[in-house]
């Protein structure tokens, strides 16, 4: 199972992370992937220096701009 946790953190949340959460919702929804995509919230993951929405996938940080979230999801669940 594919974890990934989405920092709702003061900073992502003014950079967009309800906008990355809604499209990982969606996307796991259209693709029906809701047993290989475990989908949580967390804060603060100490990345707020950086732009974009952070973003863990099985402990790997990534940063996520909204605009560009189905991109990121492509890439992370072609394995699936």
């Amino acid at each position: 199972m594919l974890e990934i946790d989405v920092c709702i953190g003061s900073s992502c949340h003014v950079r967009g992370s309800y906008n990355v959460v809604q499209a990982i919702q969606q996307y796991i929804e259209e693709r029906s992937l809701h047993n290989a995509v475990d989908l949580r919230t967390t804060f603060c993951t100490r990345e707020c220096h950086n732009a974009g929405v952070s973003v863990v996938v099985d402990g790997t940080i990534h940063r996520v701009m909204p605009e560009r979230a189905g991109e990121f999801l492509d890439e992370i669940t072609k394995d699936l």
